[in-house]
Order: structure tokens, then C-alpha cells, then sequence
């Protein structure tokens, strides 16, 4: 696999950089025990941090899931005993069946653009690996979603980066705290990267989540694919780690597809044609806040098309992303939409 880029590595003391080092090297040689120098705290606070950033940095890191230490006063180094989930053996069998793995799917887009590098790695993400609801340990790490088709979004997140590594596309994780108040009992997870030098965020974990539909087949969405600082923070809490800010919100997926409307009759152009050919669509509202009236506004312009061939409009909604998905149908159905719920592992 490609060199990660070492994002957190970058933004650490030297001090910290040196444990970095030390970490890393006795981790990548599955060494059962090795010298690290030595830290000012003897809490495990400090160690704890530096061992979660290599992680973030080197997400192909799967087997290193946690670590114990002695010291001794007056030494200038600590003795780190890492914790592998597997046994060396094992380990070396997953790397090798991981690497061929990640080869064969990055072939087909070496020649892509960076705009479309991205989004081969999120529909990848979106068709093929299902959200582990049980949470298996191996489903935080890049071994759940590309060794099992499963992961939760730390997984999830963690091979989107050694994908975009693989493909020379500038990536990182970013990762935001708990809020128990709003019901998040868990840390969420997902990346930032780079397309044509600027930095977005990108959520293949709640896109993920949007388009399985109930019959078990799969609609791709793109609802937090290139966003913004703004638009993502509507409804993923701040983040814990250092990340490069995100403000251009010019070219998320709906805005580049033309898919992001500001005008009501725009709305119901496209819903006729939508009615006509039989056919699911989706758009993002970007014309003033979607408040309640708005959404009422933007429904009845939809139904009204649905009129015009005697057929009734299913229309599910992420309020946050103001993002309406409708399909239209012969059968008797209630006229109301459908709220999506795009969290549901983070609860």
C-alpha cells in the first residue's frame, strides 16, 4: 500500500514525533515488545494520544488495537507492549490478501480525475459494505469493510483513506465527540480530502446508510459528499482533532450535477419529468433555509406534478442536508414525507 499521508504526524511537538516514530517502526515489524523515548506524563495520556494519530495517519494498521508499558525512573525510554487482535501469522496473511485486495479495486480509476477518484471510492463504499450493527471488532478497522463487506464508520472511514492513499488522492480522517444530550452515545467518523486543491468533507458512512432501501436494494446518495464546514456541522458534532478548514461549498455532488435548486418551478420541471419517465430523483434545496413552509412549498409542486399523470408522490427527506428523494406511484398512498434517519450506528 501507498505512503499515508501524516497529516496528524505534522501537526505534533518533536518531542511527540520521536514516540511517533518509535511506535510506528515496532508496530510495522509486529514486534512484541520495543524501547519507545521516554514521555514527561506516566499517566498513558500522552502515549494514548500519539498511538490514536498514528492510527488516523496509518489506517493500513489494522492488527495494533491497543498497548500496555513499563517504565523505569530515571530511563530514557519506556517499553511498549502492543496489543494485536490477531497472531503474527495471521497478521502477515490478512496484509498480504489486503494489499492484493486494494490493488484490484483502485486499478480501474488510476486515470481518473481527483473529482472522480473520489467518487469511485464512495460508490464502492455505498454498494458494497453494510453497516455492522453488531459492531465486531474488526469492524472499526479496514479489515471489516474490505476483507467482510461490513464495517461501522470508523471502518468505513478508515478504508476510504487507504483507498484515496492508493490512488494518490490527498485524504484524512476527521472524527467529532459524543453528545449523549442529542442521544449520540458514540464518536463519529469520516474523512476530508483534497480535489483540485481545495478541502471537503466527505461522510461515505451516512451516504452509506441513506441508500439502502428497505427492499434491500441500493440507491447511491450523495448528501454529504463535498461539503462544506457549514453544511456538514448541521448535523455532525464538533470535532476532537485537528482538521484543515472546508469552506468552499461549490462543489458538492448535487451542485456539480446540477442538482441543487434555488426556484420552485425548477423543482416541478423536474418532477414532470420524473412523473413521466417513471423514474426515483433527488435534489438539494439551496434556496433559503427549509423551513416548514418551504418543504410544504417544494411538496406540493411535487404532487402537483404527479397529478398530471394521475400518480401520487413518495417523498422521504434529511432535513439537515435539505436533500428530498420522491418516487411516484399508481397505488393509494398517504400524501406525507418520510423523515430519514442517517445516524442510526451512532445512537
Amino acid at each position: 500500500m501507498k505512503q499515508a499521508e501524516e497529516y496528524y504526524y505534522g501537526r505534533m511537538p518533536k518531542e511527540n514525533q520521536n514516540v511517533y516514530r518509535a511506535m510506528l517502526n515496532g508496530i510495522r515489524n509486529l514486534e512484541d515488545e520495543f524501547l519507545i523515548p521516554q514521555v514527561p506524563t506516566t499517566d498513558g495520556n500522552q502515549l494514548y494520544e500519539i498511538f490514536f494519530q498514528i492510527r488516523l495517519d496509518h489506517p493500513e494498521i489494522f492488527w495494533a488495537v491497543g498497548f500496555k508499558y513499563r517504565y523505569y525512573q530515571d530511563s530514557p525510554n519506556l517499553i511498549l507492549i502492543p496489543e494485536y487482535i490477531f497472531d503474527k501469522n495471521k497478521i502477515r496473511e490478512h496484509q498480504k490478501a489486503l494489499t492484493a485486495r486494494v490493488d484490484k479495486l483502485v486499478r480501474p480509476a488510476l486515470k481518473l480525475s481527483e473529482w472522480d477518484k473520489e467518487k469511485y471510492i464512495h460508490d464502492f463504499i455505498c454498494e458494497n459494505i453494510r453497516y455492522d450493527k453488531l459492531k465486531k471488532p474488526y469492524s472499526h478497522e479496514i479489515i471489516g469493510p474490505l476483507g467482510h463487506g461490513v464495517g461501522v464508520c470508523e471502518g468505513i472511514a478508515k478504508s476510504v483513506k487507504v483507498l484515496c492513499d492508493a490512488l494518490g488522492l490527498w485524504c484524512i480522517i476527521a472524527i467529532c465527540g459524543n453528545n449523549p444530550e442529542k442521544g449520540i452515545k458514540y464518536r463519529h467518523t469520516w474523512n476530508i480530502v483534497r480535489i483540485n486543491g481545495q478541502y471537503y468533507h466527505l461522510d461515505a458512512t451516512f451516504d452509506n446508510t441513506l441508500g439502502k432501501n428497505e427492499d434491500g436494494s441500493v440507491s447511491i446518495r450523495y448528501d454529504y459528499f463535498n461539503l462544506d464546514d457549514k453544511n456538514i456541522f448541521r448535523d455532525h458534532e464538533p470535532l476532537i482533532a485537528p482538521a484543515p478548514s472546508c469552506p468552499d461549498s461549490s462543489h458538492s455532488y448535487y451542485r456539480e450535477k446540477k442538482l441543487s435548486f434555488t426556484r420552485l418551478e425548477d423543482v416541478y420541471k423536474r418532477a414532470l419529468q420524473a412523473a413521466k419517465k417513471g423514474r426515483e430523483f433527488t435534489f438539494h434545496w439551496r434556496g433559503g433555509y427549509l423551513t416548514r413552509e418551504v418543504l410544504t412549498d417544494l411538496v406540493d409542486q411535487i404532487q402537483a406534478a404527479g397529478k398530471t399523470r394521475e400518480k401520487k408522490a413518495i417523498i422521504t427527506l434529511n432535513w439537515p442536508q435539505a436533500v428530498l428523494r420522491f418516487h411516484f406511484t399508481d397505488q393509494q398512498a398517504e400524501e406525507k414525507v418520510f423523515i430519514e434517519e442517517v445516524n442510526e450506528g451512532e445512537k
